[in-house]
């Protein structure tokens, strides 16, 4: 039958993206069938994944973040990523204050994978979100958090962390949902994505 060439989402991989996103069957079919149309191999490269990432913001340079973004969800290592880590991808990034999403962003601010995180890799995300927020919305943020290097200190106090400690998983899961402060800024969620996202299902 060759589901990947039909355009058609096999059931089983329906039922499970059904049960593990809020996505509804119509909104994964209608990405399933543009998702074959931009990647026909049925996988999608890191560079593909920038500028889908790029057309959710189109007055930033989203391409550090997305390379993150994309590094946290090849789970494989393959460098690409399949329709089911794709819309895996959007889903956490774009919806519900989950464990499972808390885990996502560990994943994400774990750059180098070690299983823990420390200051420099909090800072090198921290970089590539400020690089996502134009001038006039970084000109409104508060005085101790309008730059990357403020906005990591604040983080790194909230855990109460040396600057050398590191933090495991659990630490950071219980410290984002013990503090709506740090989930506020660890993460980059404007209203106008949201729209996006919207938008782009109907």
């Amino acid at each position: 039958m060759g589901n990947s060439k039909s355009g058609i989402l096999s059931k089983e991989l329906l039922e499970d993206l059904k049960l593990n996103t809020r996505y509804s069957e119509e909104e994964l079919s209608a990405w399933y069938q543009s998702f074959q149309k931009e990647c026909p191999s049925g996988r999608i490269t890191i560079e593909q994944f920038q500028s889908i990432y790029a057309s959710f913001f189109p007055d930033a340079d989203p391409k550090a973040y997305a390379q993150h973004v994309f590094r946290s969800f090849d789970t494989n290592n393959d460098g690409t990523l399949d329709f089911k880590e794709y819309i895996i991808a959007l889903h956490l990034t774009s919806s519900g204050k989950t464990v499972q999403k808390f885990e996502w962003a560990f994943s994400l601010y774990d750059v180098d994978g070690n299983g823990t995180i420390n200051k420099t890799e909090v800072l090198e995300i921290v970089k590539a979100i400020f690089t996502m927020i134009n001038a006039d919305d970084q000109e409104d943020l508060p005085e101790d958090e309008n730059t990357p290097e403020k906005r990591t200190d604040k983080i790194w106090d909230y855990f109460g962390k040396k600057d050398n400690g590191k933090l495991t998983e659990g630490e950071f899961i219980q410290g984002i949902m013990e503090n709506k402060e740090i989930l506020r800024l660890i993460q980059y969620e404007p209203q106008k994505v949201k729209d996006r996202l919207k938008e782009k299902k109907q």
